[in-house]
């Protein structure tokens, strides 16, 4: 059965990363286009104030390959590891709650499981270090940035994590409802105070100045918006995707084994 877990769980992240890719394709690359646009902008206008030459950098990928072949890989690639630790997440949280509560719907466990997925590898992250475009971040603050982030993310996972070993601890004793919503008061305790002591990074560009004169206008803030917007219904489409889909699979394999137990039995009688 496990094995079917971890099939279904890879199943369900490569749709969820190809739906995620069209969807990023459709809507955040041409942000990043325009936010690719305003940094060559911004660099040429630094260069004229300093008096320098214009470099012209070649890239080893044309914008073509990066936005296609390159972000689709990533995204796939992002959704099939997503879909293995969802699967493997499921089968020792089912392995558990199969067993004491043998009623339970498995398709509800795999929505909770993907909700908690979300908020726990996106949205707490996001929250602390949102999403930008690219020519917002600055070169001396992105190893520092790139650093919180992940400890946030880790942190998050492992307080996602403990929320549900204390739910089933909390649940015989003052029931599902409220253990749930202990459960999930001290999961968000837990990450603002991680939130609060991680470092802050404010990095969004402001105008260039040349004395008093704006020689270039700050990053627009529309497409700033509209780039953390979109990222975040990526996600929300992305974890909706691989929760619906590894559902749909759970009960495939419920069917299967329904009629498995039932040709023996209709052997016997025969």
């Amino acid at each position: 059965m496990e094995k079917k877990f971890i099939g279904a769980g890879l199943l369900s992240g490569l749709v969820a990363g190809i739906v995620a890719f069209i969807f990023a394709r459709i809507y955040l690359e041409p942000l990043v286009d325009r936010a690719i646009g305003y940094e060559e902008s911004r660099s040429h206008a630094e260069l004229e104030i300093a008096g320098g030459d214009h470099g012209h950098e070649h890239e080893v990928f044309s914008r073509t390959i990066q936005q296609n072949i390159g972000a689709g890989i990533g995204t796939v690639a992002f959704g099939l590891i997503m879909g293995a630790f969802f699967a493997v997440a499921f089968t020792v949280l089912w392995s558990y709650v199969g067993r004491r509560h043998p009623q339970t719907d498995p398709r509800a466990v795999a929505g909770l499981l993907a909700a908690s997925g979300f908020v726990a590898v996106f949205l707490i992250p996001f929250c602390a270090y949102p999403a930008n475009p690219p020519a917002v971040d600055l070169e001396g603050t992105i190893n520092g940035r790139t650093s919180a982030f992940l400890t946030i993310t880790v942190l998050s996972v492992a307080f996602m994590i403990a929320a549900w070993v204390l739910a089933f601890y909390l649940s015989p004793k003052i029931g599902g409802l409220y253990s749930a919503i202990v459960s999930g008061a001290a999961y968000l305790a837990a990450a603002g105070i991680a939130i609060l002591l991680l470092p802050k990074y404010d990095e969004i560009s402001g105008e260039l100045l040349n004395g008093d004169i704006i020689v270039l206008s700050g990053f627009p803030a529309d497409a700033f918006g509209d780039f953390r917007f979109y990222s975040v219904l990526n996600q929300i489409i992305l974890w909706t995707v691989l929760g619906l889909v590894f559902a749909v699979i759970l009960t495939m394999i419920g069917k299967r084994q329904a009629r498995a137990a039932q040709a023996p039995a209709s052997v016997s009688a025969g």
